[in-house]
């Protein structure tokens, strides 16, 4: 009996310490390690964000200003798809 309460008491002790270092060990990873996760994802988009700046600068184009660039070079497309009917509802 006294075995059984020993076997008992040594693994709620190793349950206690395993709960105890992930709990420590979580509370290190938020407190030293994201912050340095987030400080590079911040300054990571910073630098994505001065490059467009300056490649819309080196562009000149006006803010504001809309463009459509399409890879097909199409100018003569099917014009036999139908025409356009201009409909109006009837009550």
């Amino acid at each position: 009996m006294s075995l059984l309460v020993i076997l008992y008491f040594v693994n709620f002790i190793r349950t206690i310490l395993i709960i105890a270092v992930i709990y420590y060990g979580i509370r290190l990873f938020t407190k030293y390690i994201l912050p340095l996760i987030v400080d590079k994802g911040l300054k990571n988009m910073q630098q994505k964000m001065y490059d467009q700046q300056r490649e819309t600068q080196r562009t000149g184009r006006r803010e504001g200003e809309v463009t459509v660039e399409s890879k097909d070079d199409k100018k003569n497309r099917d014009h036999d798809k139908g025409e356009y009917v201009d409909f109006e509802e009837v009550d």
